[in-house]
């Protein structure tokens, strides 16, 4: 049996990171851990071909090679997804979709054939008998959550890992938080899933013999969702670390009540971790009140970042407007809060109701919603009434972005983030694709591009009172270099 699996091409957004990662000659940000896992399902004697189109094109040869293609999507893929279904269909090949954007409701603007729905470890069984018996139903869908422990090691000898700047691993699923907007909890649930420590140490080893030394996500929906199981998790890692003398790094997906936690923050840094992206949303507490993050209103949320960075860790922050309680002050509330708190990835979003949301459901119920959610809440398009103005909230959400990514702007919040930051815990070895990254990005920044007055302000200042930084603050700075072209674009 041969069986092609397909991750369709993301648009172009802040978290593709495709113009930064031409600095250190990489094609992708992440591998398709979906698809890598769901081929480790599959019986382990058929023939696999792994097709990312964020790194390498699909030929109609691939398809023509394949008895059955598979898809791994989200919302955000969708215009892919239907590209891929007609490909398919003038070809006679059978198409199975899975992942988030599909629904038990039938789709039939997809044209996908063969759905799998939920996480699939415990329908995977009947779909390969199916497969053998060359008999697909139209649907598959899972009856529950299922048990982590029966997901597989993800098929890493099916991809090129020199192709990707990071490696994507998972330890839990689910999240204790039921935030308005968020459909994490309809699609993993609101009780944490663990692996055990012996089990993410596996899929980390398995990496680390493959030859990988470079960062790695861990792409948790909240990493101390279970914190019990996240200490013993940390714990093993880094004995792990000392045994092997591996110089991998971490970063991951986390909540904001970590920094309440210091024994929690310390075991990170010792493991490892450099980064934590957190869903900080909105410095408005009736915002946050409105789409029930109240894990955000137990502090002050600009002191809980200074804590995290205090510690150790970059904070990378998720920033929402479009809440129905925001003001019209709230961009300017918005940019002084991240300048402020020294959050130098601010990945600012136009609030949008995805279709498990609770947020979409009520919004149903209120007769706003206007069309389907693309899956893409850093585009410039709403896809429910707004209590702002329309043109008033989106023409704003563009100045907003643009201003924070201006390059004056930009490094000065950088050098916020080096003052308060503590770099601690193991640090990477140097490679030369970074190095030369380091050099491309005095020409691009400091010569061919607008901003190279201010880019030398930079450096000179990150010489003089951060030289132990400079590295991150060079990355930080390419990354930069990114994120204004995305906002030019919006």
């Amino acid at each position: 049996m041969r069986i092609l699996l397909v991750e369709p091409r993301t648009p172009e957004t802040f978290w593709s990171l495709r113009h930064a990662l031409r600095f250190v000659g990489k094609r992708a940000a992440n591998p398709p851990l979906g698809l890598l896992t769901m081929a480790g399902m599959l019986p382990r004697e058929w023939s696999y071909r792994v097709v990312d189109q964020n790194t390498t094109m699909l030929s109609d040869a691939d398809l023509q090679w394949a008895d059955f293609v598979m898809v791994s999507a989200m919302e955000i893929h969708r215009e892919a997804v239907v590209a891929l279904a007609g490909r398919c269909r003038e070809l006679g090949r059978p198409l199975i979709g899975g992942g988030p954007m599909f629904m038990a409701e039938p789709d039939a603007s997809l044209g996908v054939p063969h759905v799998v729905v939920g996480e699939a470890e415990e329908v995977a069984a009947e779909l390969v008998a199916d497969l053998r018996a060359g008999s697909l139903r139209p649907l598959y869908q899972a009856s529950r959550f299922p048990d982590l422990s029966l997901t597989p090691l993800p098929r890493w000898d099916l991809l090129d890992l020199r192709l990707y700047a990071t490696m994507s691993v998972q330890s839990c699923r689910g999240c204790p938080f039921d935030c308005e907007f968020c459909d994490v909890v309809a699609l993993n649930g609101r009780r944490p899933r663990t692996k055990s420590p012996s089990q993410f140490i596996g899929e980390l080893e398995l990496l680390r013999v493959l030859g990988w030394r470079g960062p790695v996500f861990v792409v948790d929906d909240n990493f101390i969702g279970d914190r019990k199981r996240c200490r013993e998790l940390l714990e093993a890692v880094i004995d792990w670390r000392a045994r092997t003398r591996t110089p991998m790094t971490f970063l991951t997906e986390a909540s904001v009540n970590m920094a309440a936690e210091p024994e929690l923050l310390e075991l990170m840094v010792a493991a490892g971790f450099k980064k934590v992206f957190l869903g900080l949303e909105t410095p408005s507490a009736e915002s946050l009140r409105e789409c029930r993050k109240m894990q955000n209103l137990r502090g002050d949320l600009a002191e809980s970042v200074g804590v995290i960075q205090a510690a150790g860790l970059e904070v990378m922050g998720g920033f929402i407007v479009g809440f129905d309680n925001d003001e019209p002050d709230i961009f300017q509330r918005q940019f002084e809060f991240i300048q402020k708190t020294g959050v130098v990835t601010a990945m600012v979003g136009l609030l949008q109701a995805m279709p498990r949301s609770r947020l979409y459901k009520r919004l149903a119920g209120e007769g706003r919603l206007r069309t389907a959610s693309h899956g893409d809440n850093t585009g410039s398009t709403i896809n429910f009434e707004p209590r702002l103005d329309r043109d008033f909230l989106v023409g704003n959400y563009r100045k907003l972005v643009r201003r924070l990514y201006e390059p004056r702007t930009y490094y000065q919040r950088i050098r916020v983030f080096l003052d308060a930051h503590r770099s601690r815990g193991p640090r990477p070895a140097l490679t030369w694709p970074e190095i030369g990254a380091a050099f491309r990005s005095m020409w691009v920044l400091g010569v061919a591009h607008r901003g190279r007055f201010a880019y030398w302000r930079f450096v000179a200042s990150t010489l003089a009172r951060h030289p132990d930084q400079f590295g991150v603050a060079m990355t930080l700075a390419i990354m930069g270099h990114h994120f204004r072209i995305v906002a030019a674009g919006l």
